[in-house]
């Protein structure tokens, strides 16, 4: 972790090998900021500006060079997160954005409309919560409202999002509309038995002769034994000990291969 960087907060939690960038600013909207926690493995690369009171981010997450980060009320993100260069996340209404997201670069999330004259009769000044579900994907370039992003949905590239994202489906264009029926779904199905074997494939071509990792599909079914990380498919879950070996693994199935959260940190089944 870098030792030269600016951070205002009187509740600070970082992680372990998290790489923080000299030229980072992070701090609340006045002063110091109240809580801000960022995972282990995280990446906020230089001109990164946090100004929030109240901030999370988590695990192997990258928030790359000039982006943004704002707003009066709280903004959480999730584990594995890749966000863009020079992107805007706003929180004057709340942002929530859940794990796996993918936010491409110079794209914009909003959670407010405010700027016209009240008092001159102006009718555009609200703010709402922003949320994104899990494994959601904003291709590059877009602009997206005060909306709900369902799990595994997406916008492609250059999309202004204004209404809510179904699941698993795929937008375009401005306003953005639902062209799943032209695209298909971001998301096929994949069976418990293809998942299983294909981890165990990248998990050989990673190390042939691996002996602190384990690929399972059901970790009820096994004595889990404490020098190991167990990786289940069923529920993308794992769990996470922070060896060395675990590390360099997570860091091998990121950002294509594979994601997994931490046993304790999941809320979902598929």
């Amino acid at each position: 972790m870098s030792k030269n960087f600016n951070i205002q907060c009187d509740n600070l939690v970082i992680g372990k090998n998290v790489i923080i960038e000299p030229t980072v600013v992070i701090r609340g909207l006045n002063g110091n900021a109240k809580n801000i926690v960022i995972g282990d493995n995280t990446y906020i690369g230089h001109d990164v500006q946090i100004i929030c009171d109240d901030f999370s981010i988590g695990d192997y997450c990258k928030l790359h060079n000039h982006s943004n980060v704002h707003g009066y009320k709280p903004c959480s993100i999730g584990h594995n997160a890749w966000i863009g260069q020079s992107t805007i996340i706003d929180s004057i209404g709340g942002t929530t954005i859940g794990h796996n997201c993918g936010i491409g670069a110079h794209s914009q999330l909003w959670s407010h409309i405010r700027y016209g004259d009240t008092l001159e009769g102006c009718r555009f000044n609200s703010s709402s919560p922003l949320i994104i579900g899990n494994d959601v994907w904003f291709v590059g370039h877009c602009i997206v409202s005060p909306i709900i992003a369902e799990d595994k949905s997406m916008a492609l590239v250059g999309s202004v999002v204004t209404k809510n994202m179904k699941h698993n489906c795929i937008y375009a264009g401005s306003p953005a509309q639902n062209i799943t029926n032209k695209t298909g779904p971001q998301f096929e199905f994949k069976t418990v038995k293809d998942k299983l074997k294909q981890m165990k494939i990248y998990l050989d071509e990673f190390d042939p002769s691996n002996t602190n990792i384990r690929i399972v599909d059901n970790i009820d079914l096994f004595n889990i034994k404490n020098d190991i990380t167990y990786f289940d498919v069923k529920t993308r879950q794992y769990t996470k000990k922070s060896t060395k070996q675990e590390v360099l693994f997570m860091k091998y199935l990121l950002p294509t291969r594979a994601k997994f959260i931490p046993f304790e940190d999941s809320d979902e089944s598929n």
